[in-house]
């Protein structure tokens, strides 16, 4: 037994040199997933956990790593892990979501072959299957940049993973059987951090020394605030990107979004609140964990530092003023500024509005007034053995007719290399926050009320931040510019997850007529087949 799996694990890494390339480290991890019981807001509830870890432990890695994470499936149900802001380049078949990835069935285990090419930043992977991700399941991804480029401000003394998240007291099967049947979800219960309800986590630190901390949102439903009692945070870091050093005394973090900040433990030696709460909501949701202080003179005192409610414009700012450090490097040398693409021009405008309403009687979301329904078949698997019949390419539209809501799987095509424009309509009174899966892009503009394009007037064509999830405020409009130079197919959905799972999302099928492995890799030696493309045959090892 031994012998075969050393035999099975030769051939497969042997098989990576083929597509990674022998020059880049190779970083292993061995994962058990599994169901226990986890008391994040004092109720007992069945939890995903991965080694045991609630929530799951981070990856820590380099700009260009090979990460092999060899996933064991012990639910009873079949799992996917996705990998948020891992741009997967030339490879969507490891994106992890169902439009590109089978499932692992229970008590079976798969392999993900990631590399993290050209990339740097903070990341987390969740769940991606079956409302999961209100279970658990997610944890922290850092990239660090290699060690002779340079890094626009000094090592901190502690670097720190942050999830915060809306979190409700039901189990996942309940949340998702409430969604089955067609009805929205309540109000969430509370928020955890770093899966800790009010005052369970805890950071220590050294005064005078100054702390990093990367902070993802990795909730359901709300935006959420984050601030430290009476300490300042400077923004250095979204999502891949060095930012211009801008300090804040709270910052907001949409759903899915991901940002890394540096405080200076220059306070009287004590315990301090770090806060969190909702955002645009007319109940506010607030929870807590402690900044203690090595020397530590005494607990906490007082209540939690407030923060903003429902001020849009406060957000609006604040998102106008996350601006792209230009002259520092990113994952190569040269400079963040070097590439100019406010000096591109855009081929192809693609307007999106976000809808919601009743479908047989039930509730779905949509996208163009298309609401996602999975196919029976991976759609990059479909593509890749030429399977007819499970999708249509052009089955959404460019642009909002305003019709009603109908079901279909939804497929955009776009052209490989095509730089284009996408606008993201929200005319309805709740923050949207769309993510695209295999990209980051230009956020150039967003403001109150409809698009049109004398909008482009107002572009930021020089700094804009460049992410890959970003929000739209109620009644409002986001513009983004992408350079789509990554073959594949994407998912680009709301990271609102009751709308993403009941059909608010679609796949970006960016296409080339080329089979060279320049532009994209064949289909995994080890690439699970299911659907109709069962008992086809990947690539011979």
């Amino acid at each position: 037994m031994q012998l075969h799996l050393a035999v099975v694990l030769l051939c497969v890494t042997a098989g990576l040199f083929a597509i990674a390339g022998a020059e880049d480290p190779y970083r292993f991890f061995d994962w058990n997933v599994t169901f226990g019981d986890i008391y994040p807001l004092g109720v007992r509830q069945t939890g995903i956990l991965i080694n045991g870890q609630f929530p799951g432990p981070d990856i820590h890695s380099v700009t260009n790593d090979n990460l092999i994470i060899n996933v064991h499936n012990s639910l009873n149900e079949p799992f996917l892990i996705s990998w948020s802001g891992i741009q997967q380049r030339r490879n969507s078949y490891e994106d992890g979501v169902y439009g590109t990835t089978c499932p692992i069935p229970p008590g079976k285990n798969f392999t993900y072959i990631l590399q993290v090419k050209d990339q740097i930043g903070s990341f987390f992977y969740f769940p991606s299957l079956a409302f999961h991700k209100a279970a658990g399941g997610f944890g922290g991804i850092r990239i660090l940049s290699r060690p002779r480029i340079p890094v626009p401000f000094p090592d901190p003394a502690g670097d720190y993973t942050v999830l915060i998240g809306d979190w409700y007291k039901s189990n996942h099967t309940n949340l998702k059987a409430r969604l089955d049947r067609g009805k929205k979800l309540p109000f969430p219960d509370g928020i955890l951090i770093n899966g800790r309800g009010p005052g369970g986590a805890s950071f220590n630190v050294e005064q005078g020394k100054t702390y990093r901390l990367r902070i993802s949102n990795v909730g359901l439903q709300n935006s959420l605030n984050f601030r430290i009692q009476n300490h300042r945070l400077t923004l250095v870091e979204v999502e891949g990107t060095h930012t211009l050093q801008t300090t804040y005394s709270s910052i907001d973090l949409h759903l899915g979004q991901s940002c890394s900040v540096l405080f200076k433990a220059d306070q009287p030696a004590k315990d301090y609140y770090i806060a969190v709460s909702t955002r645009f909501t007319s109940r506010v949701l607030t929870s807590t964990a402690i900044l203690r202080y090595s020397n530590s003179a005494g607990p906490v005192s007082g209540p939690p530092p407030g923060g903003p409610i429902i001020q849009i414009d406060w957000s609006l700012n604040q998102a106008r003023s996350i601006r792209t450090n230009l002259t520092a490097s990113g994952p190569r040398p040269n400079p963040q500024g070097s590439y100019h693409y406010g000096l591109i021009n855009t081929t192809r405008t693609i307007r999106l509005a976000n809808s919601a309403g009743q479908v047989n009687g039930k509730q779905r979301y949509a996208v163009n007034s298309v609401s996602f329904v999975p196919a029976d078949t991976p759609l990059k698997l479909a593509d890749y053995f030429k399977i007819g019949g499970v999708f249509r390419v052009g089955s959404i539209s460019d642009n909002p007719y305003g019709g009603k809501i109908y079901l279909d799987t939804s497929v955009m095509q776009a052209d490989y290399r095509a730089f284009i424009e996408i606008v993201f309509q929200n005319n309805e009174n709740i923050v949207q926050s769309w993510h695209l899966d295999g990209y980051s892009f230009f956020v150039v503009g967003m403001d109150g009320g409809q698009w049109t394009t004398a909008s482009r007037r107002e572009y930021n064509l020089r700094d804009a931040v460049s992410r890959c999830t970003t929000q739209v405020y109620p009644k409002s409009w986001t513009a983004i510019y992408v350079a789509l130079d990554n073959v594949g197919m994407w998912n680009l959905r709301s990271e609102f997850w009751a709308r993403q799972y009941l059909g608010q999302q679609f796949y970006l099928r960016v296409y080339t007529t080329s089979t060279s492995l320049r532009d994209e890799y064949p289909i995994p030696k080890n690439a699970l087949l299911c659907g109709r493309a069962s008992g086809r045959h990947t690539r011979p090892l």
